[in-house]
């Protein structure tokens, strides 16, 4: 299915919920199963029953999704529910509103596979009997510092002593410490402001903050109003978004790894062979203008892929810092959440 036949009314609302939308942070948002009708708190839905298995019989594949990630063109393609229809399974699908609450579910067992950004992750895994586990990985988004365009700011370390938004614990977090390091700085040297991405727009605008740490499509946004980039994240140790998944299914359902990560591939193939459509239909719902959306889309790489060592070296690498940073109270080793 193309990205055309995609429909219009999925978009509806999605820049409300980009604007709470975290990679890396936020409080314990509710999920909501999307079936077309009514939404539920996912304390009803999704622990309506945790088996595998539904009162029909069939068994389920539940899939936690954020509406700005390529797991809703996924949705509303249909095309994973029809390869999985043959092999008995339905498919259901949960909304999130940002990373953490996401993993969460994942971890309580009330969803089986979703997407989160590599920080998040890493703090989801460190505490023992974990369900959460890495099954793919795709590039990262365009992330930077920004500062107003008067701001006498030019040089990483002209932040000495500033007061920099960012949400704690969020892949803009780890962003701080890794371009603080670049310049022989620390988070010590900085006032932190911990703040969700719309907060934090508000207080970039009133000037509270003089700078902010930010990912698109926020960073384009803020880019398109007059923001100015001080460092993005070229040269800084890299990070992933990740496909995750619950230990103890994928270990009963192996199989579906791959025909996830097939159909995923295939949706980030149609954006990109689109992405102007893929640009106005954000444009058309979100109240964002097509410009920042097809900055947003071009400064993106495609893909999903297969785990490998230098992804996980760059997870490593994160948990490492955070424990460094106080964030982890004990040593996480990445790996251990990889299915064997």
């Amino acid at each position: 299915m193309g990205l055309k036949r995609i429909g219009n009314g999925v978009w509806i609302g999605l820049w409300l919920l980009l604007s709470i939308f975290l990679v890396g942070c936020g409080a314990a948002d509710v999920g909501s199963q999307s079936d077309g009708t009514e939404n539920h708190s996912s304390e009803h839905e999704a622990t309506a029953s945790d088996e595998t298995r539904n009162a029909s019989g069939s068994k389920q594949l539940r899939i936690g999704y954020q509406k700005s990630s390529v797991l809703l063109f996924l949705k509303e393609s249909g095309n994973l529910e029809k390869r999985l229809a043959e092999r008995g399974f339905e498919v259901s699908w949960f909304e999130f509103q940002s990373g953490p609450p996401l993993l969460e579910a994942l971890n309580a067992g009330k969803i089986d596979v979703g997407y989160a950004g590599g920080a998040p992750i890493v703090l989801a895994t460190a505490h023992s009997g974990s369900q959460v586990v890495y099954l793919a990985y795709e590039p990262e988004v365009y992330r930077a510092i920004v500062v107003p365009e008067d701001s006498p700011v030019h040089r990483v370390e002209a932040l000495k002593g500033k007061r920099v938004a960012y949400g704690k614990g969020s892949s803009a977090h780890y962003l701080v410490l890794t371009a603080l390091e670049s310049a022989g700085l620390g988070l010590k040297d900085v006032t932190s402001v911990f703040l969700q991405p719309s907060d934090a727009r508000s207080a970039f605008e009133r000037k509270s903050v003089d700078a902010w740490a930010i990912w698109d499509p926020f960073l384009a946004d803020a880019e398109n109003h007059g923001a100015r980039v001080v460092i993005d994240a070229h040269g800084l140790p890299r990070q992933y978004g990740f496909i995750v998944g619950r230990r103890d299914y994928f270990l009963e359902y192996p199989f579906l790894q791959e025909i996830i990560i097939e159909e995923l591939a295939h949706i980030h193939q149609e954006i990109q062979r689109d992405r102007k459509l893929a640009a106005e239909k954000f444009a058309e719902q979100t109240g964002i203008v097509q410009e920042v959306w097809e900055l947003t889309l071009s400064r993106r790489e495609y893909g999903v892929f297969p785990l490998t060592d230098e992804v996980l070296d760059a997870q490593q690498h994160i948990a490492d810092a955070f424990l460094k940073e106080g964030l982890l109270q004990e040593p996480v080793n990445v790996r251990d959440a990889v299915l064997p």
